[in-house]
């Protein structure tokens, strides 16, 4: 703190009150503590003046710690009175006799003080450090919040509005009375109204899947489920772009503990993105390994990779590392594919592919490894 000299001064923060109970503890322990230990002092003959202050100074402490300061100086001052009545010579007076034995007297209610506010002040400072500790956590989490929701509301105006509009200006094309458009340019049309539909669907759903993962209220229906159908499902489904997909998924590979709509939605983001990033003479690949406990399910792409120190900013939310495609989506596909990995008890890890790429690697139970924990 600065005084009004403009010179820097030391302050004592004001001291946080305890609460009641706590008081009361520490005026209670003073009231049965000193007294008991006076009585055990004057039973024995192996006592002197400076072994009795340190056991008082002792409970002065323990009186400060659990109550603070007023029970501590309560506890100072009644040590001090049951020291010079009882445990100083001549006994049973309030008189001392040697001058050696009032300094020593007086040197301890000081120290029993110091020591009280000293203690006093240390619980004060642990109290606020962890209420500090407890508001940079909140303000971290507020924080990210604001990023979440800034990067929503940027998806939200920009990428969900770009497939909405190429369908909305397809489709009034189409109605527009003052243009003759041929059968070929009318099914050209209505496939971009149509794809454009479609990728307005899947980028809602993923908004709505992660919304309702970060939740908690993902429905699962964790249960075998062959992976060879499913991947051969999510190439179907993704059109004329999955005709080039190749898999390596044998056809008796065991079957998957997993929810099969999501498992479905993890492949397709990841078949997505690999294909983004896919020449057409080296599209992606998928291959599916049998561990014996675990199926692997791997998306492999021969692109231009993520770094290994950048992989983890791709399996955050809103996150596309540079990638200036409009149609890509809100980034969400990697982020939602991690998280509805991790929600069926399997992993989602990243690899380099050799010869250059990313390797997408899925790892869940077998089915054989259903009854076990």
């Amino acid at each position: 703190m600065i005084d009004d000299s403009g010179a820097p001064r030391l302050t004592w923060p004001a001291l946080g009150p305890l609460s009641p109970v706590r008081r009361w503890q520490g005026f209670m322990l003073s009231v049965i503590l000193l007294p008991l230990m006076t009585w055990l002092l004057m039973r024995t003959v192996f006592f002197n003046l400076t072994s009795e202050i340190l056991v008082n100074l002792l409970i002065v402490v323990i009186v400060a710690v659990v109550g603070g300061l007023w029970p501590a100086l309560f506890a100072a001052v009644v040590a001090s009175i049951l020291a010079t009545y009882f445990l100083t010579i001549p006994f049973d007076t309030w008189s001392i006799a040697s001058f050696d034995d009032l300094v020593a007297v007086g040197v301890f209610i000081v120290v029993a003080l110091v020591v009280a506010l000293l203690v006093e002040r240390v619980v004060h400072l642990t109290a606020r450090a962890a209420q500090a500790s407890a508001e940079a956590a909140r303000v971290q989490q507020m924080t990210e919040i604001d990023r979440v929701r800034t990067a929503l509301l940027a998806a939200v105006s920009h990428d969900l509005r770009s497939p909405l509009a190429a369908a909305t200006a397809a489709v009034a094309s189409l109605r527009s009375p003052s243009v003759k458009w041929t059968a070929e340019e009318r099914r050209e049309l209505t496939e971009t109204a149509d794809q454009s539909l479609q990728r307005l669907g899947t980028l809602i759903e993923n908004l709505l899947d992660y919304s309702r993962l970060q939740a908690g209220v993902l429905p699962l229906a964790i249960q075998p489920v062959p992976a060879d159908d499913i991947v051969q499902t999510v190439i179907t489904g993704l059109g004329p772009a999955g005709h080039g997909v190749i898999s390596y998924v044998p056809e008796d590979i065991p079957e998957v503990m997993a929810d099969a709509a999501l498992l479905a939605r993890v492949l397709e983001n990841l078949l997505t993105n690999a294909l983004r990033f896919s020449a057409p003479e080296q599209p992606p690949v998928i291959v599916g390994d049998d561990l014996g406990q675990r199926v692997e399910l791997k998306v492999i792409d021969h692109g231009p990779g993520i770094p290994a120190d950048q992989r983890v900013f791709v399996t955050k939310p809103f996150q596309r590392l540079g990638d200036q495609d409009d149609s890509t989506g809100v980034g969400l596909g990697m982020a939602l594919a991690l998280g509805l990995t991790e929600a069926m008890g399997g992993q989602l890890t990243m690899d380099d592919t050799p010869g250059g790429g990313l390797t997408a690697v899925v790892t869940l139970r077998s089915s054989r490894a259903a009854g076990e924990p």
